[in-house]
């Protein structure tokens, strides 16, 4: 795993007892905490229960990581811990009748890799869409609608010719991809397209992750 210097500024300024530092790594990894849960089979109940005791037990070991850009991996880690702990406990699979495969009690590293990759991208993007003009935030979100406002609608409420908006789209999608935040995790030329509905990050990312503190 790369080391990131925001993340690492992050984790330093958090352990310091910087709220804001803490609240936005909170929000840069309760989707990963989210879905390795998800990968555990949890009821939404246990799911609410295992992220508050990944946090917990993180504000007791943030200041003691040896390498704050490990940080995603030891909440990766702490997590698949935790949701083996309550499976354990509950005796989840045989109250339900359906076993858990192996597959769901070990999950392979390899797997834990590509979602805390998922993660810091999910982050990367949302950083990007927040260095974006307030315009082209307004337009792309209209588009990124579930379902699009229709070109009709952007042009009355934004004002936009119904012609421009197809051009202001590709230029505020090229802000996007020449993001610092997006160079910075190497995906700076990554194709970013919403013709088809907005780009799953930004879905995940803007769905509140259960088991997050207030």
């Amino acid at each position: 795993m790369r080391d990131d210097p925001h993340v690492v500024a992050l984790v330093t300024r958090a352990a310091g007892g910087d709220q804001d530092a803490w609240h936005e790594l909170v929000d840069r990894y309760a989707p990963l905490v989210y879905t390795i849960c998800t990968r555990y089979r949890l009821s939404n109940h246990d799911i609410e229960d295992v992220g508050q005791n990944v946090w917990l037990l993180l504000v007791e070991q943030l200041g003691k990581l040896r390498e704050p850009a490990a940080l995603p991996g030891w909440l990766a880690t702490t997590t698949a811990r935790e949701c083996l702990r309550v499976v354990t406990v509950t005796n989840k699979s045989e109250r339900l009748g359906t076993g858990l495969d192996d597959s769901v009690l070990f999950v392979d590293a390899a797997v834990i890799d590509v979602e805390i990759l998922v993660a810091e991208r999910n982050a990367a993007l949302h950083a990007a869409f927040a260095e974006l003009s307030p315009r082209c935030q307004e337009l792309l979100s209209m588009l990124i609608s579930d379902p699009p406002h229709p070109y009709a609608e952007i042009h009355s409420k934004l004002g936009i010719p119904v012609g421009s908006i197809g051009p202001q789209r590709a230029r505020c999608l090229d802000r996007l991809r020449r993001s610092s935040a997006l160079a910075a995790l190497g995906e700076g030329e990554q194709k970013i397209d919403i013709r088809g509905g907005e780009p799953r990050a930004l879905r995940l990312g803007r769905r509140s992750a259960p088991g997050s503190p207030e």
